[in-house]
């Protein structure tokens, strides 16, 4: 099935697995809850039990460094594309709104960042992430 949408997830090439992980974990509930309808319906095995839903399409991680995730933000904000950031500073916090404090302390230009998601048109998208691999 072909999507008119597209999102993708940019993480930092150089971080830790676990970070690697951790940022795109949030980074996916970021994205649900700025597009609820991304999420799916429940799931239902042959049992009868319930499972919580997923998000209802693929979502395609990139690696970057920190120049492309500059370039990256620069794009998508240029495209009108609502992105969700992970900056290096949340490694250290605690909770959301802590979180946002940090974010809020650095000007646009001077956010070190370590991931990016993105939802939005497929074109959109494209455009904003053009240059980057697939994460290996």
């Amino acid at each position: 099935m072909r999507f008119d949408t597209k999102i993708a997830i940019i993480v930092h090439e150089e971080l830790a697995a676990w970070q690697k992980l951790n940022v795109t974990a949030f980074l996916s509930g970021g994205l649900v809850a700025t597009a609820p309808e991304l999420g799916g319906q429940a799931y239902r095995d042959g049992s009868g039990k319930v499972y919580g839903p997923l998000v209802r399409q693929p979502i395609l991680i990139f690696a970057a460094t920190s120049a492309d995730l500059t370039r990256v933000l620069r794009r998508a904000v240029e495209a009108g594309l609502t992105p969700s950031l992970y900056t290096r500073e949340l490694f250290a916090t605690g909770h959301d709104e802590a979180n946002r404090a940090a974010v809020a302390a650095v000007a646009t230009d001077a956010l070190d960042l370590v991931g990016i998601a993105l939802h939005g048109e497929r074109k959109a998208v494209d455009k904003a992430i053009k240059g980057l691999k697939l994460h290996p």
